[in-house]
């Protein structure tokens, strides 16, 4: 497994935490966007929050095992995806403590994912550039290719 794969395999892992400690301590009760996107998916809060969730987590994992672990040429789009979610994770909740005044849910662990999400977009940023001096699809381990 790649440094990039494993890398992407602990976001995900971090984003699970991070969403743990959201729902631990009510995110749709204090942050607009996250009570709407609750809301759109069920008229209990609690409960649309946790789809919403979960899913995100079972995207994370679908996205882990299949194009990123099997090298599919969509995987460097995949997880630059989450690496730009997980950088903007790591500025906003701290960002939003600091308009409250305090602690607001999911600022612990976006210390964890927005180094995170940056340790993987420096890797893929660094083999990108090592494929294009060989010539290979922009971000893609040929040797997982192969594999598949």
């Amino acid at each position: 497994m790649t440094r990039a794969q494993r890398l992407f395999g602990f976001l995900v892992l971090g984003q699970a935490a991070h969403s743990l400690e959201e729902w631990a301590f009510r995110l749709w009760d204090s942050l607009p966007p996250a009570r709407l996107i609750s809301a759109a998916l069920s008229d209990d809060l609690e409960r649309g929050f946790i789809i919403f969730n979960v899913s995100i987590f079972v995207f994370g994992v679908w996205c882990f095992f299949w194009p990123v672990r099997r090298g599919w040429p969509s995987a460097p789009a995949f997880m630059w995806g989450w690496a730009i979610v997980e950088i903007a994770n790591g500025f906003v909740h701290p960002g939003w403590s600091l308009i409250q005044g305090g602690y607001t849910p999911g600022t612990v662990t976006a210390f964890l994912v927005g180094p995170l999400g940056f340790l993987l977009a420096r890797e893929l940023r660094r083999r990108d550039r090592r494929m294009a001096g060989a010539g290979a699809v922009s971000g893609v381990d040929q040797r997982s290719v192969d594999r598949s």
